[in-house]
């Protein structure tokens, strides 16, 4: 059968950040290969699946080279003769063999890699694009709405900024195509307004522009005069989306501004952020409160939720137990899907259904360590998440993925790529 594994073959490449990382590569019996490269984030959850690196001297402790023979050693040895059309029962294997419960005895950059390439094999296999394998024959198939960063911040930029991320999305956009031609002129208007003010310190880990600015605050006023100067009005074409990655700065209920040099509890955190909702076009923050603070969650979701989306990330780490378990206490409204959180692409699946039966939105996410990999585009649009972020309009790592989905609105012959209706998001009610 051209759908059986002949071989496994996992290598070491690079990722954006000039960091070690893994690419597995399935060759079927018939000789044809797929591929798929192990992202890694900067911010990251604890209960994230943990990916496997060497320790000692080489590339500050990060190489890969434990995983690399846990790909072609372990991993090879199970999948080898194995078919690569059952996902889940490979998956479900990977996990056992790994038996821990965060792979890190293999590592999640093992996993994650390996079950990524078995879906592309799969696709290969069928002579199909990997959307429309995922798809399992979806006639209702739309591309998700860009969430792009314009300015970096935390982890993301030297901390010159507390918050993480601070995005865009064309809420007014009428396509794909569209939405990305808005992006980029509020791109381009935000680094002259930078460079104008002596503001730009350079371009951040995500391709965002690497701000100097003052206060948290300032942030979001050059971004609303950044899509006002790209022509646009802010809320009904353009609006703010936030990831405050709180747990990086915020731990047993107290959270430390070091851009405003104060320190506030949970409580306080949520009241600024509320005061954002009020003053600014924001339709989507995520991790307002650490991953450690869920009553603050749920707090902050009974206030806001109405209005826009509450975005869990650390907080569920893309695990169907936790995203349920989220649900039933009322905290986040969002799940942020990020398959090398899970470690396969069961999983990430498993936690994406989660979402929908729990009545929340989905954002199928890159991470801040990328690389030409696009495997997340065709998991957005093939599973019908309605929204995709993968960083900013800049660099290739991140091109490489908003490109593949005009390539996809292409082959669905929709011109410029159908968008899910705006009345399916928060904002658009």
């Amino acid at each position: 059968m051209s759908s059986l594994i002949k071989s496994v073959r996992g290598r070491r490449v690079w990722d954006s950040r000039g960091r070690p990382t893994v690419e597995a590569e399935i060759t079927l019996a018939d000789g044809r290969t797929a591929r798929a490269i192990a992202p890694a984030g900067a911010s990251t959850g604890s209960a994230e699946a943990i990916d496997r690196r060497d320790g000692g001297a080489a590339f500050g402790g990060l190489d890969v080279q434990g995983a690399l023979q846990a790909v072609n050693g372990e991993i090879a040895a199970l999948l080898a003769g194995r078919d690569v059309l059952r996902q889940d029962e490979l998956d479900a294997a990977l996990v056992a063999l790994d038996g821990t419960p965060n792979k890190a005895r293999l590592g999640g950059n093992a996993l994650v890699a390996t079950s990524l390439a078995i879906a592309h094999a799969a696709a290969v296999a069928q002579r199909l694009p990997l959307w429309r394998h995922l798809g399992a024959g979806r006639n209702d198939v739309f591309l998700p709405l860009p969430e792009v960063q314009i300015f970096g911040g935390g982890a993301h930029a030297g901390r010159r900024v507390d918050v993480q991320d601070f995005m865009i999305i064309a809420v007014g956009a009428t396509d794909y195509a569209q939405a990305l031609e808005w992006t980029a002129e509020v791109y381009r208007a935000a680094g002259r307004l930078m460079t104008e003010a002596g503001l730009l310190a350079g371009v951040a880990d995500e391709g965002g522009w690497w701000p100097a600015f003052a206060s948290n605050e300032a942030a979001l006023d050059f971004l609303l005069r950044a899509i006002e100067r790209a022509g646009y009005t802010p809320g009904q074409d353009v609006a703010i989306s936030l990831d405050i990655a709180a747990t990086d700065f915020g731990r047993g209920g107290r959270y430390r501004l070091a851009r405003d040099a104060r320190e506030i509890d949970s409580d306080g955190l949520a009241e600024m952020l509320l005061g954002w909702l009020a003053r600014y076009p924001i339709v989507a923050i995520e991790d307002p409160l650490a991953e450690d603070d869920g009553e603050g969650l749920r707090k902050f979701t009974t206030a806001a939720g109405s209005r826009v989306e509450v975005v869990a990330d650390d907080f569920i780490c893309t695990s169907a137990t936790r995203i349920s378990a989220a649900a039933a206490l009322g905290a986040c409204n969002t799940a942020l899907i990020k398959p090398n959180q899970a470690g396969t692409v069961s999983e990430t699946l498993a936690a994406l259904r989660a979402a929908q039966d729990a009545g929340w939105q989905s954002i199928v996410s890159a991470r801040s360590g990328e690389s030409e990999d696009v495997s997340v585009v065709h998991l957005a649009v093939g599973w019908g998440a309605k929204q995709l972020k993968v960083g900013s309009f800049a660099r290739s790592e991140r091109m490489a993925k908003w490109n593949e989905g005009l390539r996809i609105a292409e082959a669905l012959g929709q011109g410029g790529g159908d968008l899910p209706p705006r009345e399916s998001f928060p904002w658009g009610r």
